[in-house]
């Protein structure tokens, strides 16, 4: 299907198509029933609660019927969360369970509520305040929740015991602090012990922290917000880890702080508490298991690397014989370890650790850097792919359920697969039993169920159940072509129009990457981002998206090409791969080449007109960060260490220092409430061009933040960036 005319307003309505997608999904002890999240539409916001069982669908909770059409206010922190997990929904966006999954808690607009998964309705708790992060004890007795930065436990009964109280405005228990959920992927602050009388808590002082000043200048009246943010260089926030009792009793957490000031994850299992913590350098990664009766710490094992030690998602872990679940880098594989064996082969890229149970883990990993497959590792049994055909899935299992969803080329799916321990007589499932082999591509049926349907079917003999997505069917249907590229063999997509017939005329280019670490835009796969790429080519491009050095899922070599240099790499990169896309296809007109992006695709796609104007002939840059020293710790000093110590690292591979260079048109956006990429990025680097006579174009997006969500401003960006680059290089082919 191809109506560009509608896709832009289609975009934004439909938040990039995440509306109406299952997502959150949590899996009974016994297999058989899957809570998840999910709106009402494609274009509705807000978010309902859902059990799947027995092939059917039961909503468990609807905003709407609990405190009415309106969404209402939620707490700073409860923003802040949603802003660090790019939250694009409203109503119902994070549940937690009981250990059980019969006891569900959510808040709502600041407010307490929990339901039972057997029956009946959803229930106000009484709690002490606003609520943020609400959480039930395995038992499923008690609620811990956050409120005005204490700690609280509730019985269902409104019994409430504040824990920890917060001893002054800096100071937060619970929650995690600014560069754990912005470049740690840990979203959250305590773990209830398995015995529900028990938390691992922490403490975030943010006193030692510099503070930024966010202030909206469509609105002068509004005062400014004060965020505390840790630039490259500067002190981060003191975190510290407490064991604290129902009964009030609290130990503190024994360890190095001073070494290891980054607490990367924790968690409360049989075997007791554990943690991981990183020294400042990010060269070092250990895992501690602590003492609950003394907070003394041990540990269990250390990882270490001369560039940094990458952050797997899901480790560490324990099995329940004990052993450790941990990632090892080892020349270009990373692979899975347990209880220090490597348990994947060489070239099965260990993506995430999605879960334990028993001695079994769940896992994704890649062979292909252009799909990413859910797997299952049982001792004795091997590894098991369980995610078919092409896409790039997630999970969730647990007795003997895997829920497998990701994207497709047909878009969000999400399967439900019953029984997913390998048969020994035979296949018996969705894919093979195997030490690292890929499965088959289909097994007659695998690779046809799709979101639009609900219900029960069989692959292979194994009962799959489909949970429904009502995203939005894109206006734009994507036709990327994939390319391998250059002598670094770059993997890549090209969309054409179409309309276009080869042969027929030359078209302009536009590169639309991302290219930086953590993210990948090609694959085999249909998300917003190709769907974007398509709309751009019916508008008359060829589009050309590279996934370069440094962007993930081709082991640990390529991701670390960029340390020290975070520009260098990407840019050689996307100019290798433009000519040999060039080479490939005698339609594309290399004499007009535009590139776009957003963030670190922004930041090289201005790169890309300053530093080679005799390939990019036009630029937008979208949310730009111009300056390395003002982005935050964790994430910048990873790739380019210390600025103290290093600076020559942040000079190269910054944009400021460089505005003389610019000979393009150029096209600046950014969002005047960004306070990951602060709009001071683009503000001083425009400065910076003025002064040196530089003529460029600047879009301030007032009220926007990393991640606009106006839907207006959503649709015109997509229709604002064509005309600007349209016109530059139609003013370019004029002037010969």
């Amino acid at each position: 299907m191809t109506n560009s005319a509608d896709f832009p307003r289609q975009f934004a309505r439909s938040r990039r198509f995440s509306l109406g997608v299952p997502r959150h999904f949590t899996v009974s002890p016994d297999g058989r029933r899957v809570l998840f999240v999910r709106t009402g539409s494609g274009t509705d916001p807000v978010g309902r609660l859902w059990q799947y069982e027995g092939g059917r669908e039961r909503l468990l909770a609807d905003p709407g019927l609990l405190v009415g059409t309106g969404t209402g206010a939620v707490p700073e922190e409860e923003r802040l969360r949603r802003e660090r997990a790019r939250e694009r929904s409203v109503g119902v966006v994070s549940y937690a369970v009981d250990d059980a999954a019969h006891l569900v808690a959510f808040a709502l607009s600041g407010a307490l509520w929990a339901v039972r998964t057997d029956g009946g309705a959803p229930f106000p708790v009484p709690a002490a305040g606003p609520v943020v992060d609400p959480r039930p004890s395995p038992d499923g007795r008690h609620i811990a929740y956050v409120s005005r930065r204490s700690f609280h436990v509730v019985d269902l009964a409104g019994a409430d015991r504040r824990l920890a109280h917060a001893e002054g405005p800096e100071v937060s228990y619970g929650l995690a602090e600014y560069v754990a959920a912005e470049s740690m992927n840990r979203l959250r602050g305590y773990w209830w012990a398995p015995d529900s009388r028990h938390l691992l808590v922490a403490r975030v002082d943010t006193s030692p922290v510099e503070r930024r000043y966010l202030s909206d200048p469509a609105d002068p009246a509004k005062p400014p917000r004060t965020i505390p943010y840790p630039a490259a260089g500067t002190p981060n926030a003191e975190v510290s880890l407490h064991l604290l009792a129902l009964n009030g009793e609290r130990i503190a957490v024994n360890w190095d702080r001073g070494a290891y000031e980054y607490v990367v994850d924790a968690g409360w299992d049989a075997h007791g508490p554990f943690l991981a913590v990183q020294s400042r350098d990010q060269r070092i990664v250990r895992t501690l298991a602590v003492d609950p009766a003394t907070g003394a710490t041990e540990v269990l094992h250390e990882r270490t690397d001369p560039a940094w030690v990458e952050l797997v998602p899901g480790t560490p872990a324990r099995t329940a014989s004990g052993a450790l679940v941990l990632p090892e880098d080892d020349g270009d594989t990373r692979y899975l370890t347990i209880g220090g064996r490597r348990v994947t082969p060489e070239g099965l890229q260990l993506d995430a650790v999605l879960g334990v149970e028993g001695d079994g883990v769940l896992f994704t990993a890649s062979e292909d850097p252009l799909e990413t497959h859910v797997w299952h590792h049982r001792p004795g049994h091997g590894n098991r792919r369980l995610s078919r055909g092409p896409g790039r899935y997630t999970g969730v299992g647990r007795g003997g359920t895997v829920v497998v969803a990701g994207l497709t080329p047909r878009g969000h799916e999400a399967g439900v697969v019953r029984d997913a321990e390998p048969d020994p007589a035979t296949d018996g499932g969705v894919g093979t039993a195997t030490n690292g082999g890929a499965a088959p591509a289909s097994d007659g049926g695998a690779d046809t169920a799709t979101g639009a349907g609900m219900g029960t079917a069989t692959r292979g003999g194994t009962p799959y159940g489909v949970i429904t997505s009502l995203a939005e069917e894109p206006a734009v249907t994507p036709r990327p072509v994939h390319l391998t590229l250059g002598e670094r063999k770059l993997h890549g997509a090209l969309y054409l129009p179409s309309w276009h017939k080869e042969g027929t005329g030359k078209l302009p280019v536009l590169l639309d990457p991302y290219g930086g670490p953590g993210l990948q835009l090609v694959g085999r796969v249909r998300g917003w981002f190709s769907c974007v790429s398509q709309w751009f080519a019916e508008q008359g491009f060829a589009v050309l998206v590279v996934d370069g050095r440094g962007t993930p899922g081709r082991g640990p070599a390529w991701e670390k090409a960029v340390h020290g240099d975070q520009l260098t790499p990407a840019l050689e990169d996307q100019v290798d791969a433009l000519r040999a896309a060039g080479a490939h296809c005698g339609d594309l007109d290399l004499t007009r080449v535009a590139i776009r992006g957003w963030s670190f695709g922004g930041f090289l796609a201005a790169a890309a007109v300053l530093h080679r104007p005799d390939v990019f002939h036009a630029a937008v840059a979208g949310a730009p960060p111009t300056d390395q020293r003002l982005y935050d710790t964790h994430w910048k000093e990873r790739f380019l260490g210390h600025p103290d110590k290093q600076p020559e690292n942040y000079v190269r591979s910054s944009l400021v220092g460089n505005g003389h260079l610019l000979s393009r048109p150029l096209l600046l956006v950014h969002g005047l409430s960004d306070d990951n990429v602060a709009a001071a990025h683009t503000l001083r680097f425009s400065a910076e061009l003025l002064a040196a006579g530089k003529p460029h174009s600047v879009l301030p997006l007032p009220g926007a933040t990393h991640l606009p969500a106006d839907d207006a401003v959503n649709e015109q960006l997509l229709h604002f960036q064509r005309d600007f680059l349209l016109d530059a290089l139609a003013d370019r082919a004029a002037r010969g």
